[in-house]
């Protein structure tokens, strides 16, 4: 069956780093455009990040900090964060879907995760 695992989520100061990685399986990887949607504390979805072949496409929000990356060879996606806020705290999450997406609406992905928390604070 399809699976989306996200994992690299953790604790980090202002001004920190983390990466992100999302684990694909059960579909073709390699066809489809890979996202990264956040939702803070009591706030809706917002559209991060996406990568297909011709490279990332970010939010206005993450642009200049954060890097999409994906290895077809072991069906996965990075995001690697630089420069972490505390506006950044948020549930991450990884989805899939054959077109490009600018969506906030799960219904509108083909495939989602289930999400890693990360937090940024001192």
């Amino acid at each position: 069956q399809v699976q989306l695992v996200e994992s690299g989520g953790g604790l980090v100061q202002p001004e920190g780093s983390l990466r992100l990685s999302c684990a694909a399986s059960g579909f073709s990887f390699s066809g489809y455009w890979m996202y990264l949607v956040r939702q803070a504390p009591g706030k809706g979805l917002e559209w991060v990040s996406a990568f297909n072949t011709g490279g990332g496409v970010y939010a206005d929000s993450v642009k200049g900090r954060f890097t999409i990356s994906r290895d077809n060879a072991k069906n996965t996606v990075f995001l690697q964060m630089n420069s972490l806020k505390p506006e950044d705290t948020a549930v991450y999450y990884c989805a899939a879907d054959l077109m490009f997406r600018s969506s906030t609406q799960r219904s509108q992905y083909a495939y989602w995760g289930q999400g890693t928390q990360v937090t940024v604070s001192s």
